[in-house]
């Protein structure tokens, strides 16, 4: 059975992006540029707008917003894991084969993602809530605040969430939420 993912041009979605294996590959400063500028890089000719995001050592949520008449968003995605793939040194990554057993194959992501369309503000606001919370849920962290590898701080900035937002929350809120 083939995976058949909902196109909506002018679509905000939310993603969540697994490692190959779930390697801890986003755990320096180094990988999480690259990865930033591979999106940065895609975004030139395919532009979209990103509401939210967080990055794990090995996976990555993200929201996107894309333009009206454009909802094009597994192409960005295979453009941006390919580029960030290529660009990867293979000093960072250890040897592994694929499922094919092709022994030179250095693989970097999982397959498939994870994407959810937002329905609403508040499907919209869950969302968020719950990428700004994941490095909490993971055990990096015990507040948002203090992972810098997310769009959290530029919420703060404006005024969006509070510093300590994030502090003994109940993860119940998140049950029905994402996929990491």
């Amino acid at each position: 059975m083939k995976y058949k993912r909902y196109i909506q041009p002018g679509g905000t979605y939310f993603f969540t992006v697994v490692t190959y294996k779930r390697r801890k590959i986003f755990q320096d400063d180094e990988a999480i540029l690259l990865f930033m500028k591979s999106v940065k890089h895609v975004m030139k000719n395919r532009p979209f707008e990103i509401p939210a995001y967080c990055i794990i050592p090995n996976h990555i949520h993200m929201i996107w917003t894309l333009p009206e008449s454009d909802g094009d968003f597994p192409t960005r995605w295979r453009l941006i894991k390919s580029y960030f793939s290529k660009n990867w040194k293979q000093d960072h990554q250890k040897a592994s084969t694929s499922s094919r057993g092709n022994k030179n194959e250095q693989m970097v992501w999982q397959r498939r993602y994870w994407e959810h369309y937002i329905r609403d503000d508040d499907d919209l606001n869950k969302h968020i809530d719950y990428i700004f919370y994941n490095p909490v849920k993971h055990g990096y962290v015990d507040a948002p605040s203090k992972w810098k590898y997310s769009s959290f701080l530029d919420y703060v900035e404006k005024g969006l969430y509070s510093i300590d937002w994030g502090l003994k929350m109940d993860t119940e809120y998140f049950r029905d939420i994402g996929s990491e």
